[in-house]
């Protein structure tokens, strides 16, 4: 069994005994992490997306910081500010809550666009630039950030160069009645999750995604899938070449997750509509109707683009 796979039944393990019948979330959670990506959670209040991201945290024994994204928050307090000293006048930087390895940015579409703007560095670079200094981010670096898409009041809606630093879009949604009756029966105080993996670990298991292949028969599946959004007629600005690249690497996450060296079409399929549909964009909807008509089509898009046959890809 590969290491990538063993960490991932570890985590999945640790994770879903505090985060109840959502292995898929997890696991899809998961293979953004491994990607060095980040991860959007679109979902209404009480789902557990707190608990979610300080229980990843806890499992890998990593740094972790909860940040509440507000309309006065500053981006000084996101990435830190130098500050003079009263003796000498020098200055020093103080660094802000994105200096840790896991983030949860809660409620991210609270702050203005100029305190988002200060995220797209860290997340796509690993490193604050401030006075004209670079400071590397800590690796792994993981942002998990969290909206609700029911209240749009008071909040400003992420713009598509912020979205697209977002690997994956996820929603945890309700448990089904059984995991609601079995988080009342569970005692009231919780013990913390302890480690049962390291940074270390994961940093080891991400060096196996080089060695997944993905066919020419599957790498013109993707092509396809990705031109036929653009050519939607539903659709205005379809699934860009960044976005089709970070599909490809999420794939082979997937596959690697799963035990192979190979991506399959089902890799894809089981990924694509959370990779694409906050990426898109769709004919005259608002963000709240655009991100439910966009997984809609993406859906639609997996059903009618033909795949490969497996002995192309296999």
């Amino acid at each position: 069994m590969s290491e990538i796979t063993t960490l991932t039944q570890t985590l999945r393990d640790a994770i879903s005994a505090r985060i109840y019948g959502k292995e898929d979330v997890i696991e899809k959670v998961l293979a953004a992490l491994y990607c060095g990506g980040h991860v959007l959670l679109n979902d209404i209040p009480g789902t557990g997306k707190t608990t979610l991201a300080r229980t990843l945290a806890g499992a890998l024994d990593a740094d972790f910081h909860r940040i509440q994204f507000t309309p006065d928050l500053l981006p000084t307090d996101l990435i830190g500010v130098s500050i003079p000293e009263p003796k000498t006048g020098a200055f020093t930087f103080r660094k802000g809550a994105v200096f840790t390895q896991i983030l949860l940015a809660d409620e991210i579409n609270r702050a203005t666009p100029r305190t988002q703007s200060a995220l797209l560095e860290c997340m796509e670079e690993r490193q604050v630039t401030a006075d004209g200094v670079t400071y590397p981010l800590e690796e792994p670096f993981f942002v998990i950030a969290t909206q609700n898409p029911v209240e749009m009041q008071g909040t400003f809606p992420l713009p598509e160069a912020q979205l697209d630093r977002f690997l994956l879009c996820l929603s945890l949604g309700y448990p089904e009645k059984e995991q609601e009756l079995a988080l009342l029966s569970r005692p009231a105080a919780v013990p913390e999750s302890k480690p049962v993996a390291t940074a270390a670990q994961l940093l080891a298991a991400r060096k196996e995604l080089a060695q997944v292949t993905v066919s020419d028969a599957v790498q013109e599946y993707l092509v396809e899938l990705a031109h036929a959004s653009r050519e939607h007629r539903g659709i205005q600005l379809g699934l860009s070449t960044r976005g089709m690249l970070s599909l490809l690497e999420v794939s082979r996450a997937a596959a690697a997750m799963h035990g192979r060296t190979y991506v399959t079409p089902d890799d894809i399929k089981w990924i694509a509509a959370d990779c694409m549909a906050h990426r898109m964009i769709a004919r005259g909807s608002m963000w709240e109707v655009n991100q439910e008509t966009c997984r809609s089509i993406a859906e639609e898009l997996l059903q009618t683009v033909p795949v490969p046959k497996e002995s192309l890809w296999n």
